[in-house]
C-alpha cells in the first residue's frame, strides 16, 4: 500500500486506535483501523479551556469520511446541496466624508454614489473645490453571493447638475463589491478615492474623495474602527482607498481581449421552430447566430455576430481601458445567441485576474492563453422555455457541457505622457489575424472508461420506469449531439444534424465495428436500461448483483495534460495537509496526548511534497501550445512552494506543546495558498457529467472534474478518484437542488472511472475490485484490445454488517412542538433497516443493534477489509400522516474482520464514534454509534462472535447494544437551581398561566415545583431540587440534559411550551477548588500595591467628533500650579487658557475615554502587527533568504505613519481626567452574559427554519426562558466538597444565593448617542427619537426627535419603577419620527436587567475612577465605597475590611493602599476612608475564592436590530444603565449628560490689501493688462452668508486696496471642532436640520466683470483650528505656505484670537497643478458673542469704528487724458493688422465704386466713337 494508513483513525474518541498503542501519531500503522467519520462539534472546544476557535475549524473539510483509503475507493462528499446561485441579503453602506483638490474653477459639486443601476446623489455644494458632505447611504441587495461581488461600485463627482441638467463629470472611481468584502472587516474605513477622467486617461488625478465603504451579508458583525485623529488621514496619499499591496499610484493600461472560435455550441431550437424556418427558407441552417459578449469594470464588449453557425469563427478582440491593478476583480465572458426577440447567454466564464497575474517581484501581468475555456450551463435538448437558464448567465453550476471558446487576453500598460495615445476609455473592437491549429497543442485521442459497481438510493418519486446513466465529456457520448470521430485532424467535430443513424446505434448499444484500420469500437456511452427494484419505502436500487455495466467514450482533445498534472501534484500536497490538520484538531479535541508530534509529522509531508513538486512539475518544457500563462505560473508556483517547504521545516522545528494552536493557524494559510494556486485558470478537457435518465427524462445528475480522474504513468500527477471506486451522489439540477428537495438523495452509485490518453490504457481496468470478468461487445478478432461493456464478478464475499446505534443529540426540530419523532435508517450496498422511533425529542437514545445478514459484496477478500463500501445513515421524522421528514445525513465505514482473523483488541469491539450529521450544507446534530462488518466464513454464522446484552433490559424483539461497546457508567448527581421562567409567549393562543418545568438526563429526571399563577409571579418555589443517574465515565459522551416546560391546564391537560437541550454538560461539572492555586487559606499577608496607572500621553488638538466619528476630547493643561505658560517663538507671543475644573462636564470625562479606547486599540493593533511581522521574519530568517512575493509589504504600511508621529505635535503634558470605561460592545459579551451563577436556558418551540427560507428563524423560535442553573457531579461526595456544601444542605453546592421573592427597583436608563442609523426617509436621512419599554411602563420620548439625523447625539435619562422578576427585560428602540403615518423602527435592542442585577460583578451601579463629592465625577452610588465593601465582605464571609493607619486597608489577606483625603466644594481637605475602600473594590478580581471583577462606570455600545432584517445590524447605540433597589437610600439625582450647546463666536475678517494679483483683462484703448479685483469670504456651510469687498477697478499691478471687513456670526461646539448650523433643507422642510461643519474659512478672489459672468482667480480655506500662520510681508508670502504645511507653524483663531498677515492665493493651472494666483492681507480676529456685542464694529467701512476709504490711484479714465496715446496704442499695438487689412479693404470697395461709376459713360463714348 502506498499510503500511510491509519492517521485518520488511530484516535476514536473512545480511545483505543494506534495512538494509545504505539503512543506516537506518526506511526504507519498497518491499515486497520476504525473508520472515523469526523466530527466537529464546536461545542466542545468551548468548554475546553478556550478551545480553538470556531472561525479556524472549517467543519466541511472535516466532515468526509476520512479514512486514509487504500488505492481502491475514494472519499465521498457529504455535502448534497449546491451553495452557489442561492440568493441571499446583503447590505452596503457607504459614508461620504468629503472631497479635496477636485479640479476645476469655482464648481458646485455633487457626489453620486452608484451600484449597478441604483444611484444616490449627495447634496450640492456651491462654489468650492473641497466640499464637505458626511452623507450617508446604504443600499440592500437580495442577490447570490457571486452577482453581489461582481457588482461595480462607481463613485463620480459630478459639477453643477441640477434639474435640468445632467451636470458634466469632473472624475470617477469605481471598484467591485468583492474587493471590498474581502477587506478586513469587510470595509474601507475614511479612505481616499482617488478620481480619473474616463474621457481622458492623460488627465491624471482630478481629486479625492474621503469616504467609509462598508459591506455586510448575514451574520456579518461590522466593527467600527477606531478613528484615526483627523491629520492622519489629511495625508490622503497614505490612506488611499485601495486593497494592501496595491500600489498607490495605478497606471492606465490596455486590456486585449482575443476571441479566435468556439465549437460544439448546443443546437437551439431545433424541433418545430426548424422546420418552419426549413418551410419558409427551404434549407437547413444551424439555427444560432452567436458573439461573445465581455463585461469588465463596468464596460460592455461585443465581437460581430456569426449568423447561423454551431462553429463560429471570429478572430477579433475587444480592448478595455482600464486602471492597472484593477479593482474589478473578474471578467465575465459570455457566448449570446442573437436573437431579435431576446438575446440569451448560451454560456458562460468567469476569468478571475487574480489567477492568471502574480504581483510579486517576480511577478506578470494578466496573461491567458491562447486556451480553451470551457462553459457549462443548462442541460442540452432544447426547450422554449428553459428553466435552467441561470446556470448559462453563471449562477451555479453547470449541469451540462455548453461549449468551449478559444480566448487569449493580454495586458498592456499605456504611457499616458506619450502623444499617440487615445485618451479614452471607449470599448473598441478590432480584427485579429487568426490563430495557427498547434497553437493550443496537439489533438490526442482521449479514453474514458467507467464502470458502475452499485447503483441504490434511487428515490422512489421517479417512478419505477427503466433507468439508465448517460456519462458525456464535452459533447462526445451526449445522445443529443452524438459526436464520434473527428473528421480531419482539424479538431473539428462532425456536424451532429446529419449523423441520426449514428446515434440510433449507439444507443441501440448494437454498435457495428467500424471500418477503420485499428479496429476501434464507437463509444458506448450509455448503460442499458434497467427496471429498479424497491429497497424500502423511499429508495429504490438497480439490482445489478454480479454483472456490472461499464461505459467508454474516445474523445479528442488538445493534450494539455500537464496543466492538469501540476494542479493535482499541489491538490495532493493540499488534501494531505488538510486531512494532517483535521488530525491534529481532532487530537486537540478529544484531548489524546502529543498533538505538537502529530504536527510535526504533518509539516515534514508538507515540506517532502513541496521538494517533490519541483522535481515533477519541471518536465515537458517543450509541449506544443503552452502559453506565456503556463510558464508564468509554472515559475510562480515554484517558487511558493519553495518557499512553503522551507517554511514548513522551519515551523516544524518551532511546535512546541503551547505553540501549537497559533501553528495551526499559519499552516492553515498554507492551505488556503495552496489550494488557489492549484486552480488552474487554463481549462483543457472539459469536466465529466453523469446523468440518470428514466424514461427519456433528465433526472439527477453529478460532475466529475477532470482532471480528479486523469491519468499519468506518475502516482503522484494523478487524479485522487483515478482508477478508484468513488461513492457519488447524484443531485437534482439546477434550482430544484435548492432547499429540501435537494436534501434528499436522488441516487447513490458506486462508479469506478479512469480517463488518459487512449495509447496509455493498458491498464485502465487496474484499479477495480479484483475477481471479474470481462465482456466484450464482439468476439473475434480485434476484440482483445476492445474495452468491455460490463464486467462479471466471480467472486463474492458474504458479511454480516452489526450497527450499534447508541444516541444523537442536538437533531433538527422537525414538528411544531419543536421536537421530533426520530428515527434512523441504515443504508449498506442494497440492504436498509430502521431504528424504532423516539416520540418527542431532540436527542434520542435508540441503544439498537442492528444486524444486516448476508450482505453480499463483489470483489477480493483483502480489498473489502481494507476498504469496505461506506454505509449512509439517514435520521428521520415519523408524521402521524404523511411522508417522514428528512432531518440529516452522515456517512460511516465499518470496521471489517475477515473470517480468519481473532476477534478482539485492539480493532474489537470497536469504539462508538460521534458523527456529524448534515441536512443541506448545515450541521444538523450528531450521531453516536459504531460499525462492524464481520465476514461470513465457510463454517457460516457460528464462527461470529456472540451478542451478549445487557441481560437487565428485555426490549422484545430489539437488540440494545452489546457490553463490550456501550460506554462505562458511573453515578452521578444532578443538581438545579430553578429560579423562574420569563417572557413567555402564548401557546396555543392561549397563554400560559401554571406551568412547571421538567428535566431529564439519561432516563432519569426531577420536576420543579409549580408556579400558581405566571402572571403574578413567574419564580419557582422551591430552589433547588436534585437527582441520581447514570452517566458514561468519558465525559465526551455524556448525553444532554433536556429542559422542558409544561403548562397545566384544567381537567389534568398539559401543554408542551417550550424545550432546551444542553449539548454539553461539561461546563456545570463540579471540580473541587484547588487549594494551592487560590492560596486562600494561608497566613501571610500579600500587599497589593498598585501604582496609579501611567497616563497615556494624548495628542494636542481639539476633540474630533464629527457625527459619525467617535468623540476625543482634549483638554489643554499647565504645570500644577496652574501657571500661565508662556511660549516664545519668533517674537510671537502664545498665550495658552488657563485650565479650569468647573468647565469640565460628563462630556469631557466621556470624549477623554473615547480618546483612551482608541488609542488602547492602536497600541493593540500595533502589537498584532509586529507580531506578525516578527513571526515573518523569523521564519524567513531560518529558512534562508527567503521571501515569500507578497509578504514583504506586510506591516509597512501601518508603519511608515506612525514614524513621523512624535514630531507632528508638540506633546503636552495632560490634566489627568477621571475617565469612565467605554465598552465598544455590550457590557455582557465582557462578563460572560452575566452568567456567573444565574443561567438562562432559551426555550425552543416550532419547526427549525432551514438556512434558506428565513421564513423560521432560531429567534422567533424561541418561545421563552428558563432561568436557572445546573452542577453535576459524582456520587460519592468527597469530604472536601461536604465541608463546602456544608452551609445548607438542601442548596447542595448552591450556597450564599439570594431569595428569587420579588423586589422593587429604580432603573435609570442613561443614552448616549446613536450611530451609523439605517435611513429610514426617502431622503437618506432619519429622524430618530429614543422609545423605552420595560414591563408595563412605555415612554416613547417623540417631541424630542432629531430632525434628518443618522447620528443622533441624544444625552437624557429616563427613570423607571421596576419590579422583578416580572418586568426584566428592558427594550431601547429608536424610532424614525414621521409626520404621516406610523413611525417606523429603526433597530432595538434588549438588556436582561435580572441577570445583570443579581450578578456578583455588580452591575447595578459602576464604580468610578475616583470618589469625589462634587464636580463633574460625583459619585452616584447611594452607598458610599466604604458601605459597599463591608456588605461585599458580609456577604462574602470574609474577614475585614480593617483600616489602618498611612492609607491601608486590609480585605482576607490582602492589603491595599491609597490616599486618605478628600475636598469638598469649599477647598477644605477631610480625612475619609472612601478612597481606600474604592481601592480595594477597584481590584476586587484579586481577593481569594470570591473575587470577582466589579463593573466600573461605563458606558457600553449596543447594536440596534430590526426583526425584519434580521442578523444585519442597523446602527449602534451608547449607552449604561443604573438600578437601586427600594430598600436601600434613594439614589441622587441622574447625571446631566445633555448634549453640550454650541458658544456662540464671531468672526472678524478685516481685508486689507491684495497683492500680486494675476491680471486677467486687457485693457481695449491701452492695451494693458488689469484687472477689476474683489475678494469673496464665507465661512464653510454658510454659503448663502457669502460677503464680497468693493471692486477695486483696473489693477495694473495685481495691487488692490480694500480696507474691509467681513463679519460672521457661527455657533460653534469647542469639543467637537464643529460649527453647528440649523436650517431648513428645502422650503418644504418641516422643521430645521442641524449640520455639524468642521469650522474652515473660505477667501477667494475675483476679477469683476460688467457684462459677462466674473472670473474667479484663485482661493484659500483656512481651517481656524489649524492654518499657517501669515507671513510677514508679502514678499515672504509663497505657495508652500499650504503646500508643505507640515513646514509650518500652524495656528489655531481659538487660541489666538487675533492674527494678521499675508496668505496666498491659489488655482488650477491646465496641468492641474497648484500655482500661485495672489496675496491677500488679512486680520482675524474671533470674538464671543458677549464681547462682540460690547464692542460692535460696521461690515465694510460702516460705523461703528469705520475703516478709512483706501487711497486707491485713479487711472481708471487715463485714455481721456492722453488720447493721442490711446490711438496710438489701439492702432499701433493691439489692432495694427485688423486697420491695415480694413484700410485694404476700403480701397479696394473705392476703387469698385469708382469703376461702377464710370463705366456706362465710358462705353457710350466707346459706342458712338466718340
Amino acid at each position: 500500500m502506498k499510503k500511510s494508513r491509519g492517521h485518520k483513525s488511530d484516535h476514536g474518541k473512545g480511545g483505543g486506535g494506534c495512538s494509545d498503542r504505539c503512543g506516537l501519531l506518526d506511526c504507519d500503522c498497518p491499515g486497520d483501523e476504525a473508520a472515523i467519520l469526523e466530527t466537529e462539534d464546536l461545542d466542545f472546544t468551548g468548554g475546553m479551556g478556550g478551545g480553538l476557535d470556531p472561525d479556524t475549524i472549517s467543519l466541511a473539510s472535516v466532515t468526509a469520511v476520512t479514512t486514509n483509503v487504500s488505492n481502491k475507493r475514494s472519499k465521498p462528499d457529504i455535502k448534497m446541496e449546491p451553495s452557489a446561485g442561492r440568493p441571499v441579503d446583503y447590505q452596503v453602506s457607504v459614508t461620504i466624508v468629503e472631497a479635496r483638490q477636485l479640479v476645476g474653477l469655482n464648481m458646485d459639486p455633487v457626489v453620486c454614489v452608484e451600484i449597478g443601476d441604483d444611484k444616490k446623489y449627495t447634496q450640492m455644494k456651491e462654489s468650492t473645490n473641497c466640499p464637505y458632505y458626511n452623507e450617508y447611504f446604504v443600499f440592500d441587495f437580495h442577490v447570490p453571493s457571486d452577482v453581489m461581488f461582481d457588482k461595480i461600485l462607481k463613485l463620480s463627482v459630478i459639477h453643477s447638475k441640477n434639474l435640468l441638467r445632467s451636470g458634466t463629470l469632473v472624475g470617477s472611481f469605481k471598484l467591485d463589491i468583492g474587493t471590498v468584502y474581502s477587506q478586513p472587516e469587510h470595509q474601507f474605513f475614511h479612505k481616499w478615492a482617488l478620481l480619473s477622467d474616463p474621457d481622458d486617461i492623460t488627465a491624471g488625478c482630478k481629486g479625492y474623495i474621503k469616504c467609509d465603504i462598508a459591506v455586510v451579508g448575514k451574520g456579518d458583525n461590522i466593527k467600527t474602527p477606531h478613528k484615526a485623529t483627523e491629520t492622519d488621514e489629511d495625508d490622503i496619499e497614505g490612506n488611499l482607498l485601495l486593497p494592501e499591496g496595491v500600489p498607490a499610484e495605478r497606471q492606465w493600461a490596455r486590456y486585449y481581449v482575443k476571441i479566435y472560435r468556439a465549437e460544439g455550441l448546443p443546437k437551439m431550437n431545433t424541433s418545430i421552430m426548424a422546420n418552419v424556418k426549413k418551410a419558409f427558407i427551404g434549407e437547413n441552417k444551424d439555427l444560432v447566430d452567436p458573439y461573445v459578449q465581455i463585461l469588465f469594470a463596468g464596460q460592455r464588449g461585443k465581437t460581430s455576430i456569426q449568423k447561423s453557425s454551431y462553429e463560429p469563427i471570429w478572430n477579433e478582440q475587444i480592448v478595455f481601458t482600464e486602471m492597472f491593478p484593477p479593482l474589478c476583480k473578474r471578467m465575465k465572458v459570455q457566448i449570446r445567441d442573437s436573437d431579435k426577440v431576446n438575446d440569451v447567454a448560451l454560456g458562460t466564464h468567469f476569468i478571475d485576474l487574480r489567477k492568471i497575474a502574480n504581483d510579486g517581484d517576480k511577478g506578470f501581468l494578466p496573461t491567458l492563453g491562447p486556451a480553451w475555456v470551457n462553459m457549462y450551463g443548462s442541460t442540452r435538448s432544447y426547450t422554449i422555455m428553459d428553466e435552467h437558464q441561470d446556470l448559462n448567465e453563471g449562477l451555479g453550476e453547470g449541469v451540462s457541457f455548453r461549449a468551449r471558446l478559444l480566448v487569449s487576453l493580454c495586458v498592456e500598460i499605456l504611457d499616458t505622457s506619450s502623444p499617440e495615445v487615445m485618451s479614452s476609455t471607449e470599448v473598441k473592437v478590432e480584427g485579429v489575424p487568426k490563430i495557427s491549429e498547434s497553437a493550443t497543442g496537439k489533438v490526442e485521442e482521449f479514453f474514458l472508461f467507467g464502470a458502475f459497481l452499485e447503483a441504490t438510493m434511487i428515490d422512489r418519486k421517479i417512478g419505477d420506469k427503466p433507468i439508465c446513466f448517460e456519462v458525456t465529456i464535452g459533447n462526445y457520448g451526449s445522445e443529443i449531439d452524438g459526436v464520434t470521430k473527428l473528421k480531419s485532424s482539424s479538431g473539428k467535430k462532425s456536424g451532429g444534424d446529419g449523423d441520426e443513424e449514428e446515434t440510433e446505434l449507439i444507443h441501440g448499444s448494437s454498435d457495428e465495428e467500424e471500418g477503420d484500420d485499428d479496429n476501434d469500437l464507437v463509444s458506448v456511452s450509455t448503460t442499458p436500461p434497467m427496471k429498479p427494484v424497491i429497497t424500502d419505502r423511499n429508495y429504490f436500487h438497480l439490482p445489478y448483483f454480479e454483472r456490472k455495466p461499464c461505459i467508454y467514450i474516445k474523445s479528442w482533445w488538445q493534450d494539455q495534460r500537464r496543466r492538469l498534472y501540476n494542479a493535482n501534484l499541489i491538490d495532493n500536497i493540499a488534501d494531505k495537509l488538510e486531512e494532517g490538520l483535521n488530525d491534529v484538531q481532532e487530537v486537540i479535541k478529544t484531548e489524546k496526548a502529543y498533538p505538537e508530534r502529530r504536527l510535526r509529522g504533518v509539516l515534514e509531508d508538507l515540506s517532502n511534497g513541496c521538494s517533490q513538486f519541483l522535481t515533477l512539475a519541471n518536465k515537458d518544457q517543450n509541449q506544443t501550445g503552452r502559453t506565456k500563462l503556463d510558464k508564468e505560473r509554472l515559475k510562480s508556483c515554484m517558487r511558493e512552494l519553495e518557499n512553503l517547504g522551507q517554511q514548513a521545516k522551519t515551523i516544524r522545528t518551532q511546535v512546541k506543546k503551547n505553540t501549537v494552536r497559533d501553528k495551526i493557524k499559519l499552516v492553515q494559510n498554507f492551505l488556503h495558498k495552496l489550494r488557489f494556486l492549484a486552480d488552474e485558470p487554463q481549462h483543457s478537457i472539459p469536466d465529466i457529467y453523469i446523468w440518470m435518465m428514466s424514461n427519456n427524462k433528465r433526472i439527477a445528475y453529478a460532475r466529475v472534474p477532470s482532471k480528479d480522474i486523469l491519468y499519468s504513468g506518475v502516482e503522484e500527477e494523478t487524479g485522487k478518484d483515478c482508477g478508484k471506486v468513488k461513492t457519488i451522489f447524484l443531485k437534482l439540477p439546477g434550482k430544484k437542488g435548492f432547499g429540501a428537495a435537494g436534501w434528499t438523495v436522488q441516487a447513490k452509485t458506486e462508479i469506478y472511472l479512469w480517463l488518459g490518453l487512449n495509447r496509455q490504457r493498458k491498464d485502465f481496468l487496474s484499479g477495480l475490485p479484483n475477481g471479474f470478468e470481462e465482456n466484450k461487445m464482439l468476439k473475434g478478432p480485434g476484440s482483445q484490445s476492445a474495452p468491455p461493456i460490463s464486467l462479471t464478478y466471480m467472486m463474492k464475499q458474504i458479511f454480516q454488517l452489526r450497527v450499534h446505534m447508541y444516541q444523537a443529540r442536538s437533531l433538527f426540530a422537525a414538528d411544531s412542538s419543536g421536537l421530533s419523532d426520530p428515527f434512523a435508517r441504515v443504508f449498506f450496498s442494497t440492504h436498509s433497516q430502521v431504528t424504532e422511533v423516539l416520540n418527542e425529542t431532540l436527542c434520542p437514545t435508540w441503544d439498537q443493534l442492528m444486524v444486516f445478514d448476508n450482505v453480499e459484496l463483489f470483489g477480493e477478500v483483502g480489498e473489502l477489509r481494507d476498504d469496505p463500501p461506506i454505509i449512509v445513515i439517514e435520521i428521520y421524522d415519523q408524521d402521524t400522516v404523511g411522508k417522514a421528514e428528512f432531518m440529516g445525513r452522515t456517512f460511516a465505514k465499518p470496521i471489517t474482520k475477515m473470517a480468519d482473523e481473532h476477534y478482539g483488541p485492539p480493532r474489537f469491539p470497536p469504539q462508538l464514534e460521534y458523527y456529524q450529521i448534515y441536512r443541506g450544507n448545515c450541521t444538523a446534530g450528531e450521531m453516536l454509534a459504531a460499525f462492524e462488518l464481520l465476514q461470513i466464513g465457510p463454517h457460516g454464522k457460528a464462527d461470529l462472535p456472540p451478542i451478549d446484552g445487557p441481560t437487565d433490559m428485555d426490549r422484545g424483539p430489539i437488540l440494545p447494544v452489546p457490553l463490550g461497546i456501550r460506554p462505562v457508567l458511573s453515578k452521578y448527581r444532578i443538581e438545579v437551581l430553578f429560579w423562574g421562567l420569563r417572557d413567555l409567549k402564548r401557546v396555543n393562543l392561549a397563554a400560559v398561566d401554571r406551568p412547571r418545568v421538567d428535566i431529564e438526563c439519561a432516563g432519569k429526571g426531577v420536576q420543579s415545583s409549580l408556579i400558581q399563577n405566571y402572571k403574578k409571579n413567574p419564580n419557582f418555589g422551591t430552589l433547588v431540587k436534585m437527582f441520581e443517574v447514570d452517566l458514561p465515565e468519558n465525559e465526551l459522551l455524556h448525553p444532554p440534559l433536556n429542559i422542558r416546560v409544561v403548562d397545566c391546564r384544567a381537567f389534568g391537560r398539559y401543554t408542551l411550551v417550550g424545550n432546551h437541550a444542553v449539548t454539553t454538560l461539561r461546563k456545570f461539572i463540579y471540580r473541587a477548588a484547588d487549594k494551592e492555586a487560590n492560596n486562600w487559606n494561608t497566613q501571610e499577608e500579600i500587599i497589593v500595591n498598585y501604582e496609579p496607572e501611567p497616563s497615556i500621553k494624548k495628542m494636542e488638538t481639539m476633540v474630533k467628533l464629527d457625527s459619525g466619528s467617535d468623540a476625543v476630547v482634549k483638554i489643554e493643561e499647565d504645570d500644577k500650579g496652574g501657571k500661565k505658560k508662556k511660549r516664545k517663538k519668533g517674537g510671537d507671543e502664545v498665550e495658552e487658557e488657563e485650565f479650569d475644573e468647573s468647565m469640565l462636564d460628563w462630556w469631557s470625562k466621556y470624549f477623554a475615554s473615547i480618546e483612551t479606547l482608541m488609542e488602547i486599540l492602536k497600541a493593540q493593533e500595533a502589537a498584532m502587527a509586529d507580531a506578525e511581522e516578527k513571526e515573518d521574519q523569523d521564519i524567513s530568517a531560518e529558512g534562508g533568504e527567503i521571501k515569500p512575493d507578497d509578504s514583504s509589504v506586510k506591516g509597512k504600511k501601518g508603519k511608515g505613519k506612525d514614524k513621523r508621529r512624535p514630531g507632528d505635535m508638540p506633546e503636552k503634558k495632560k490634566h489627568k481626567l477621571n475617565e469612565l470605561q467605554v465598552y465598544p460592545k455590550e457590557l455582557e459579551k465582557e462578563f460572560d452574559n452575566f452568567e456567573d451563577w444565574l443561567h438562562t436556558f432559551n426555550l425552543f418551540r416550532g419547526k427549525a427554519g432551514d438556512d434558506d427560507d428565513q421564513n423560521m428563524a432560531d429567534e422567533d423560535r424561541i418561545i421563552g426562558k428558563f432561568k436557572g442553573s445546573l452542577c453535576m457531579y459524582k456520587v460519592p461526595v468527597s469530604d472536601e466538597m461536604q465541608r463546602e456544601m456544608g452551609f445548607d444542605s438542601n442548596m447542595g453546592m448552591f450556597q450564599n444565593i439570594p431569595t428569587n421573592d420579588p423586589i422593587n427597583v429604580v432603573v435609570r436608563v442613561y443614552i448616549i448617542r446613536a450611530t451609523d442609523l439605517h435611513p429610514a426617509d426617502i431622503n437618506g436621512k432619519a429622524d430618530p427619537y429614543i422609545a423605552i419599554k420595560l414591563g408595563k411602563s412605555d415612554i416613547k420620548d417623540k417631541e424630542n426627535y432629531l430632525s434628518k439625523q443618522l447620528n443622533p447625539i441624544f444625552g437624557k435619562s429616563f427613570d423607571m419603577e421596576a419590579t422583578f422578576p416580572m418586568d426584566s427585560t428592558l427594550t431601547v428602540s429608536v424610532y424614525d419620527w414621521d409626520l404621516v403615518g406610523t413611525d417606523d423602527l429603526i433597530g432595538e435592542t434588549k438588556l436582561d436587567l435580572e441577570n445583570r442585577y443579581y450578578s456578583k460583578h455588580r452591575a447595578i451601579c459602576g464604580l468610578p475612577s475616583k470618589y469625589a463629592v462634587h464636580g463633574y465625577n460625583v459619585w452616584r452610588d447611594p452607598l458610599k465605597p466604604t458601605q459597599i465593601l463591608a456588605k461585599l465582605c458580609k456577604e462574602g464571609k470574609l474577614d475585614g475590611p480593617h483600616y489602618g493607619p498611612g492609607g491601608r486597608v486590609k480585605v482576607a489577606n490582602r492589603i491595599f493602599m491609597g490616599p486618605t483625603e478628600i475636598e469638598d466644594e469649599n477647598g477644605l481637605k477631610k480625612q475619609t476612608d472612601e478612597h481606600l475602600a474604592l481601592t480595594a473594590l477597584k481590584h476586587w478580581e484579586d481577593i481569594p475564592r470570591v473575587g470577582c471583577k466589579l463593573i466600573p462606570e461605563h458606558v457600553e455600545t449596543r447594536p440596534l436590530l430590526n426583526p425584519d432584517k434580521p442578523g444585519i445590524e442597523q446602527g449602534r447605540i451608547e449607552m449604561w444603565v443604573d438600578m437601586f433597589p427600594k430598600d436601600m437610600p434613594a439614589p441622587g439625582p441622574a447625571i446631566d449628560i445633555a448634549p453640550r450647546k454650541p458658544k456662540k463666536f464671531e468672526l472678524r475678517v478685516i481685508i486689507w490689501n491684495t497683492d500680486e494679483v494675476i491680471l486677467e483683462d486687457d485693457d481695449i484703448f491701452t492695451g494693458e493688462k488689469s484687472s477689476d479685483i474683489f475678494v469673496r469670504g464665507w465661512l464653510k456651510g454658510q454659503q448663502e452668508d457669502k460677503q464680497d469687498t468693493d471692486v477695486h477697478y483696473h489693477s495694473l499691478t495685481g495691487e488692490g486696496l480694500f480696507n474691509w471687513r467681513f463679519i460672521y456670526p457661527f455657533d460653534y461646539l469647542q469639543a467637537e471642532e464643529k460649527i453647528v448650523i440649523s436650517k431648513k433643507e428645502s422650503m418644504f422642510a418641516w422643521d430645521e436640520t442641524e449640520y455639524k461643519i468642521p469650522a474652515r474659512l473660505n477667501l477667494q478672489v475675483w476679477d469683476a466683470d460688467h457684462f459677462s459672468a466674473d472670473d474667479f482667480l484663485g482661493a484659500i480655506e483656512l481651517d481656524l483650528n489649524r492654518f499657517p500662520r501669515g507671513a510677514k510681508t508679502a514678499k515672504q508670502c509663497s505657495i508652500n505656505m499650504v503646500l508643505n504645511e507640515q513646514d509650518i507653524p500652524m495656528v489655531s483663531i481659538f487660541k489666538q484670537r487675533r492674527i494678521k498677515g499675508w496668505w496666498p492665493f491659489l488655482a488650477r493651472d491646465e496641468n492641474d497643478e497648484f500655482e500661485l494666483t495672489g496675496k491677500v492681507e488679512a486680520e482675524l480676529q474671533l470674538m464671543t458673542a458677549e464681547e462682540a456685542e460690547k464692542n460692535p464694529v460696521g461690515e465694510g467701512r460702516n460705523e461703528p469704528e469705520p475703516l478709512e476709504k483706501p487711497n486707491r490711484p485713479d487711472t481708471a479714465f487715463l485714455w481721456f487724458l492722453m488720447p493721442f496715446k490711446a490711438i496710438k496704442n489701439l492702432i499701433c499695438n493691439q489692432y495694427f493688422w485688423l486697420t491695415v487689412k480694413l484700410v485694404v479693404a476700403l480701397l479696394l470697395v473705392l476703387i469698385l465704386g469708382l469703376f461702377i461709376y464710370s463705366m456706362p459713360g465710358y462705353m457710350v463714348k466707346k459706342l458712338m466713337g466718340a
